[in-house]
């Protein structure tokens, strides 16, 4: 069972990542517009999932705009950032760091995502949160890359996210 690490202490997380190969899980969240949205919205459009425990700390933040930095105008890819956090955060977030590339998603109507996706932390301080995790899927819904960080103040590997993609992203 995978673990995060938070203040220096390890805590379990429910399950593990979709594996390499498999179909995602396609799951219910909701928009920034509050609207319930499932992949099939964006069917046909490679994505990638940054999953965070927070819009508001420091590293899940950064996160989303390197993200966003990194899409460039690339039409055929969609940013999906899930966190349990309120639709309207993360509406706020996006536009006062004026990002344009990525999509603001919450788990807050629909139970399931983060068992679905091995990212539900499921004891300690952040119990009921999202661990970090990067799941990049083609566009038919294949998981082509995953990646679950276990120290929290880590970022994701970009890089890495983007070349299952067969993207090139520079510094």
């Amino acid at each position: 069972m995978p673990k995060i690490l938070y203040n220096n202490t390890s805590y379990r997380t429910h399950g593990d990542l979709p594996a390499i190969g498999s179909r995602a899980p396609d799951v219910s969240l909701v928009n920034t517009e509050l609207q319930n949205v499932t992949f099939a919205q964006w069917m046909g459009k490679r994505k990638i999932l940054n999953i965070f425990v927070s819009i508001d700390t420091e590293v899940c933040a950064k996160s989303v705009i390197e993200f966003d930095r990194h899409a460039g105008e690339a039409e055929d890819i969609v940013l999906l950032m899930v966190s349990y956090d309120l639709p309207f955060a993360h509406k706020r977030f996006l536009d006062a760091n004026k990002l344009k590339n990525v999509v603001g998603l919450s788990a807050i109507r629909h139970a399931g995502f983060g068992e679905n996706y091995g990212v539900q932390i499921i004891e300690g301080p952040l119990a009921g949160m999202f661990s970090r995790a990067v799941v990049v899927l083609d566009e038919n819904n294949t998981v082509v890359h995953q990646e679950h960080i276990e120290d929290i103040t880590r970022e994701p590997d970009y890089r890495a996210a983007f070349r299952a993609l067969g993207i090139k992203i520079d510094d």
